[in-house]
């Protein structure tokens, strides 16, 4: 039930479409335009730099918020599983984010999202994560690729960690939160299902936060 109610809460902070506001606010609705996806590349592509830092911040803080949230509401009762509550926390957010239910289900991809969950989990896997993105963005300017890379680099790392004790949980809880993580892993790949197959021929569209 509680791990329900952390989805329900995550689902919740999920619905703040950082995007989509920012597009609102400047007379636009950001999924007509571009890749007509809500989240930070199409942000950025479409508004500019300021919009997608903007956009990238937002939903990637909303889930910081919403696992901290968590963190105090349950630390008492269910402190010897908080990590795993938090995970269900974040997964909320992801799914809130990606379809949010006020936009038709039409939301992002969920990539600043989990950036916020990987934020809020450990300061080295945030580490590892940026140093994965930005070598792929740096290597092949292909964001999707980046996200997608840091997606399965996570989910390895929260096995490795995890197995060496960073949770602190019993191993049906570790072996739970492994499940999870893939789970999520497994979304986001489907997400960026177009993303794979323009990667795959050669046609998808590369990003360059400087002028080439």
């Amino acid at each position: 039930m509680v791990r329900l109610l952390c989805l329900g809460i995550g689902y919740i902070f999920g619905l703040f479409q950082t995007g989509y506001i920012y597009g609102r606010l400047h007379g636009i609705d950001i999924r007509q335009y571009g890749s007509g996806n809500a989240g930070t590349t199409n942000t950025l592509r479409t508004l500019g730099k300021k919009a997608g830092a903007v956009t990238l911040l937002g939903d990637a803080f909303k889930c910081v918020f919403a696992v901290l949230l968590v963190r105090v509401l349950f630390r008492e009762r269910y402190g010897d599983v908080l990590p795993l509550l938090s995970l269900y926390t974040a997964a909320g957010v992801i799914l809130g984010h990606n379809f949010p239910f006020y936009l038709h289900f039409h939301g992002g991809k969920g990539i600043a999202a989990t950036a916020g969950l990987i934020l809020a989990t450990s300061w080295i896997m945030t580490l590892i994560s940026l140093v994965i993105f930005c070598a792929a963005l740096f290597l092949t300017h292909y964001v999707s690729l980046g996200s997608l890379l840091v997606y399965v680099g996570f989910v390895i790392e929260l096995i490795v960690f995890g197995q060496r004790g960073m949770f602190g949980m019993a191993q049906a809880q570790l072996n739970e939160m492994y499940a999870v993580g893939v789970v999520l892993m497994l979304l986001a790949f489907w997400m960026h299902r177009e993303n794979i197959k323009r990667l795959l021929h050669g046609e998808e569209r590369k990003t360059y936060l400087s002028k080439k």
